[in-house]
């Protein structure tokens, strides 16, 4: 099946669908979208590192209508009774919620193994439980590890390098044994460098993207960790939408997989750094600074990039944007977000 299928699908019968970490970046895009598909939507979120202005924005992207099937729940995964009320009648759990950052979880081991575990196999249970269809679940790129080889395959990882690798690890670990001791459906989607709309460019663990546009708009220095060759396979924020979508609405055969969500492409970070500013050019806001190096991040790899032929054949992913295409995209979004 093909997205614009599975699209059209949704449409002719709605589904109910709980998408946890509602309001942080990827959790808001993909309400976003269910709504605009005229989809019941109920979403679970603590605002610990989402925020209720990115719900307010998506309000205002869909009709009223659209907005009325919208349940907001303000909640934590890492209580039981949050995520067996959120699980309720619900046909498909797009489970979003998690402390990500590789920099955040070695400065807090204990935070992140709360969330992304504790929280990820309470969501696990209340699923199950409530008899959800389908659970898709965010899983990472950092699972790969050490493992030196290039593009990354699904079935072959190396040691995890970070806390937070470890917890996106464990929670391949417990949805496959859910899958074999409950017949209990899931698809990981391994995310690799998303990037795009209402992703946070402020505080110590933002992401590269965001946080180097933010930088150049106010003419900031722009810091590179390491040399500036490390690279990264980036991936357009409705890449990431559509691979949730798919895999929700995916046949049996399909499900109790894990799959690798990018374009397939490596660009190094100095490539991104000339790209970034070639792209706001366009926008006539010069940025003429040079990058200053700094030493490797502890828990980063050096290169990253997916091998995508699993989600084509299976799921029937197709990339609609590269990196330049993406940051095309998201561009007019990160530029008004520094005039509010």
């Amino acid at each position: 099946m093909n997205y614009a299928t599975a699209r059209a699908s949704l449409i002719s019968q709605p589904k109910r669908w709980l998408i946890t970490g509602v309001a942080g970046f990827i959790g808001s895009n993909l309400l976003e979208t269910l709504l605009k598909l005229n989809q019941d939507v109920v979403g679970l979120d603590n605002f610990s590192t989402g925020h209720a202005k990115n719900l307010a924005e998506i309000e205002t992207l869909v009709t009223p209508e659209q907005w009325a099937r919208f349940d907001f729940l303000e909640g934590d995964i890492r209580d039981v009774a949050a995520c067996a009320q959120a699980t309720r009648n619900i046909d498909y759990v797009l489970h979003q919620a998690a402390l990500g950052s590789v920099p955040r979880s070695l400065s807090d081991p204990l935070a992140s193994n709360a969330s992304n575990i504790d929280g990820f196999l309470n969501m696990l249970v209340a699923a199950r439980d409530n008899e959800v269809r389908n659970f898709v679940y965010a899983a990472s790129s950092s699972t790969y590890g050490d493992h030196p080889a290039l593009p990354k395959t699904e079935d072959t990882i190396g040691k995890p390098l970070s806390p937070y690798a470890v917890t996106k690890l464990v929670n391949e670990l417990y949805a496959d044994v859910f899958s074999k001791n409950y017949g209990f459906s899931s698809i990981g989607l391994r995310y690799f460098n998303v990037f795009g709309a209402r992703q946070d460019p402020e505080g110590a663990y933002a992401a590269v993207i965001p946080k180097w546009i933010a930088a150049m708009i106010k003419n900031q220095p722009v810091r590179i960790n390491g040399d500036g060759e490390s690279s990264r396979d980036f991936c357009y924020i409705d890449n990431a939408v559509q691979a949730n979508i798919l895999a929700a609405h995916s046949q049996s055969d399909a499900r109790n997989q894990i799959y690798n969500v990018a374009v397939g492409e490596r660009t190094t970070l100095n490539e991104l750094f000339e790209m970034l500013r070639g792209a706001l050019a366009s926008h006539d806001i010069r940025y003429d600074l040079a990058p200053e190096y700094c030493d490797f991040r502890p828990g980063d790899v050096r290169h990253s990039q997916a091998n995508i032929d699993k989600a084509r054949n299976l799921l029937g992913y197709s990339p609609t944007h590269d990196i330049s295409q993406g940051i095309i995209a998201a561009m007019p979004w990160y530029l008004s977000s520094h005039r509010d």
